[in-house]
């Protein structure tokens, strides 16, 4: 029996960059697994839209699909707006939503790989504050994850990490960067929590005017690709648990 349809349900942006990202991550994620349809939607602004990539599948014959929601935080899209187009899908497809990517070790090594191609060390940990910067959510569980997030990553051997949010809640990234400051870290870098390029990240980025170092996106890291097919599995385990696999 064929393997379910992996369908990577990802925001979508005006800004072009971010849908070349995401497809990016997509094809880095078809390079490990060659043998595994995987198809990408976007809730608004790109096309294909999701509803349109459901639609193609069930054209296609397809009956099982994993849509596995391209996010850093269980918020209001992983919440409400996925599920609802999930529900309005042809009958005929059988769907199972996947967990959101965050939060995860692969992330944390996401986030040290791209600290480290913008020029730190394993050896500048000690010494280096490190500001979280995510996008922010209305959703207090949302930011309760990233503030875990961060605590997380301090116990790892940094001077300090400190969460920012571009949106929605504070700090904002100039405010944890002078923070990390006063505290005497001898460096400080932000490390934008983010998969994408687009408006928010790009706040992120003017907050970082102060620091010494500013990470890129995750965007196609390996560590992200591998984590989607490790959420991919995960949704798909019941399924072939009632297969008999």
């Amino acid at each position: 029996m064929a393997a379910p349809v992996l369908v990577v349900v990802a925001h979508g942006s005006r800004d072009p960059r971010h849908a070349a990202t995401v497809h990016a991550l997509v094809e880095r994620v078809r390079s490990l697994r060659p043998g595994l349809r995987v198809e990408t939607g976007f809730l608004d602004f790109n096309v294909p839209s999701v509803p349109a990539v459901l639609e193609s599948l069930a054209a296609d014959g397809v009956r099982d699909v994993v849509a596995l929601p391209l996010l850093l935080t269980r918020a209001f899209h992983a919440k409400a707006d996925i599920p609802a187009v999930l529900r309005a899908a042809p009958a005929r497809l059988r769907i199972r939503q996947a967990e959101v990517l965050g939060p995860s070790p692969l992330l944390l090594s996401a986030l040290e790989r791209r600290l480290y191609e913008a020029g730190l060390t394993p050896a500048d940990k000690s010494s280096t504050g490190v500001v979280l910067a995510s996008a922010g959510s209305t959703d207090p569980e949302a930011g309760a994850v990233i503030a875990d997030i961060a605590r997380e990553w301090w116990r790892t051997g940094w001077c300090a990490v400190r969460p920012a949010f571009a949106s929605a809640s504070l700090p904002r990234t100039e405010d944890a960067v002078r923070e990390l400051r006063a505290l005497g870290c001898e460096r400080v870098a932000v490390a934008p929590y983010v998969l994408a390029p687009g408006f928010l990240p790009d706040r992120i980025a003017r907050g970082a005017a102060g620091a010494d170092v500013l990470a890129d996106v995750l965007g196609p890291a390996p560590e992200v690709a591998r984590l989607l097919l490790r959420r991919y599995a995960e949704a798909n385990r019941p399924a072939l648990t009632a297969l008999g696999a």
